[in-house]
């Protein structure tokens, strides 16, 4: 099994639309499920705690690594991630690591 793991900070914008961003990226990378091969979690955390540095992190887990490598390019993934995740985030941190 492999942990894919990223936090995000986005962009400067409203309360509101920060709200709804998150909202919306939620909704788009958790509903993945099902429709990658080898991905076996997903959940994506919008409401970290105070002391956090970033405004949202996505968990999740694949079956191995090469699984990983074809969620990356899958077009159902990259069709979110271009659409409700890179336009709105300023930076990302990523680790990936193997259970």
């Amino acid at each position: 099994m492999v942990k894919h793991i990223i936090i995000w900070k986005l962009k400067e914008m409203s309360d509101a639309e920060k709200n709804e961003r998150k909202r919306l990226i939620k909704e788009g990378l958790e509903g993945l499920k099902g429709k990658i091969d080898g991905l076996v979690e997903i959940k994506v955390i919008t409401e970290p705690l105070p002391s956090s540095n970033g405004d949202l992190m996505l968990d999740s887990t694949f079956t191995d690594y090469e699984a990983l490598k074809g969620y990356s390019i899958h077009p159902e993934h990259v069709k979110v991630a271009d659409e409700r995740v890179r336009p709105f985030t300023a930076d990302r941190k990523c680790v990936d690591y193997e259970l």
